[in-house]
């Protein structure tokens, strides 16, 4: 059986991203999915799990291969909970990743990690869980959706963070092509072999409102 590439997205449904952003989230979850779907090597590879947070944090997808993965149907809600999303999201890994067993039987891939928001947190535990979870060197690319998103707070959990300049729906529509063209080129990478010290992400296009922060 070909070792799992893991892709988890862990998604904002806070209130602020009620209308078109939250709209957006969906049809852009399933244009990764297509995309994945199609692919041959991310088909063979990759694994998708989303899990959202706003006064609560929830499972809307587990782990699921791509090939059978079916994208959820997300509304926003009250609540930006960052630490019950961060906590839930590495208890997840944990129960989900398969390990290394010894040198014939190997495990997952690292996974590969997707953060969204666009406000602040409404909890004041989140810095204890991104602390954990960066501890875990997984490969973690944030995302700070809008002028309210506060990018220094995904620093925190990972160094490599993008900006989107807006939440309308040509803005997140390049976000999850992005990050399609992301787990697409890890998979190719992981189905080569190739060790996973750190993820090389596709450059963003320069005039899709996306921008890596330094």
């Amino acid at each position: 059986m070909p070792r799992r590439l893991p892709i988890y997205l862990l998604l904002d449904t806070s209130g602020s991203m009620s209308g078109t952003p939250i709209n957006s989230v969906n049809q852009g979850i399933k244009t990764l999915s297509d995309a994945l779907m199609t692919d041959p090597r991310a088909a063979e590879t990759a694994f998708v799990s989303v899990i959202t947070f706003d006064s609560n944090a929830t499972v809307a997808v587990p782990l699921t291969s791509a090939v059978t993965f079916t994208a959820p149907t997300l509304t926003a809600q009250a609540g930006t909970e960052l630490g019950k999303g961060l906590k839930l999201l590495e208890e997840r890994i944990k129960n989900e990743l398969v390990t290394n067993s010894d040198a014939a039987h190997k495990g997952d891939w690292k996974p590969l990690i997707f953060i969204m928001t666009d406000g602040q947190p409404t909890d004041d535990n989140w810095r204890a869980a991104a602390d954990s979870l960066k501890s875990k060197k997984y490969n973690i690319i944030g995302c700070a959706a809008g002028e309210q998103a506060d990018e220094q707070i995904l620093k925190e959990i990972t160094d490599t963070v993008v900006k989107l300049s807006d939440t309308d729906s040509k803005t997140m529509q390049a976000f999850f092509k992005w990050v399609t063209e992301s787990a697409k080129t890890m998979s190719a990478s992981v189905g080569t072999g190739v060790a996973q010290a750190g993820v090389t992400l596709p450059p963003p296009n320069p005039n899709s409102g996306i921008v890596l922060v330094p």
